[in-house]
């Protein structure tokens, strides 16, 4: 198979799944990682697929984009997220009580303040799962079904006015002039809900996300007070945050070797 075979085929594949990592892309096409992350770099200078940290993604057509399963999305952007997360907790405060909603982003950002003076509540399994063994901050788990797609457990017959918090930090797949965007019903809906238990919302969030646009408003500005982002983050959209008095805070990214 030539390069230009192997290439289409990367192709059509991510138009059956929005993610393709170098390790799938090695067994589905029986080369080494080296030729796989060549053939990447080719199809993302293309504008064919985009590169992405551990393997690539499709392009994305008319802002949109799927929404990924949790433990393929945690492997993508991880320089941008593990940034946001470093800042994101230099705005936690020792002894008081967060939220940390689902998501890749908010995973990281969860990981940097495991062995924090806090008690977290999250519906997020993966999260929980590694905080229980790695953490020592209190920890309080959302019960319910496992959704598996998000990672996320729920209850919705359970009452909401058994926790409230200082913050709450949630993710999103897109970000538009009417607030955070999501796609799966479920994370909409419990957006909306952690959102009523805290003083402060604090969307955590990489600026790809703003060139998303997924169907459904999960969150208006209006309940935000802060973004944190990367330098990624354009005037445009800077501006469009200034309009609506969220703060931005920007996150400087460290390339990992």
């Amino acid at each position: 198979m030539n390069d230009s075979d192997r290439q289409d085929r990367i192709v059509s594949l991510l138009d059956a799944r929005p993610f393709a990592s170098v390790r799938d892309l090695q067994h589905l096409i029986g080369v080494s990682g080296a030729t796989i992350r060549r053939d990447i770099e080719k199809l993302n200078e293309a504008g064919r697929a985009r590169k992405v940290y551990g393997g690539v993604a499709a392009v994305e057509r008319n802002g949109r984009t799927a929404s990924l399963p949790f433990v393929e999305n945690r492997d993508i952007a991880v320089d941008a997220k593990r940034a946001i997360a470093r800042e994101a907790e230099k705005l936690v405060q020792d002894g008081s009580s967060i939220i940390i909603h689902g998501g890749s982003t908010c995973f990281h950002f969860g990981c940097r303040i495991a062995d924090r003076n806090l008690r977290v509540f999250t519906h997020s399994m993966p999260l929980a799962a590694w905080l229980a063994e790695n953490g020592t901050c209190q920890l309080t788990v959302g019960g319910g079904d496992l959704h598996r797609d998000p990672g996320i457990l729920y209850d919705p017959t359970a009452p909401r006015d058994r926790f409230f918090a200082a913050q709450f930090f949630v993710g999103a797949l897109g970000i538009s002039e009417h607030g955070i965007l999501e796609q799966h019903p479920l994370l909409v809906r419990l957006t909306d809900e952690m959102s009523s238990v805290v003083s402060e919302v604090i969307l955590l969030a990489d600026s790809r996300k703003f060139n998303v646009r997924p169907p459904t408003v999960s969150l208006p500005f209006s309940r935000i007070s802060r973004v944190v982002t990367d330098h990624g983050l354009s005037d445009a959209h800077a501006r469009m945050l200034e309009r609506a008095g969220v703060e931005i805070v920007i996150a400087r990214i460290e390339r990992e070797q």
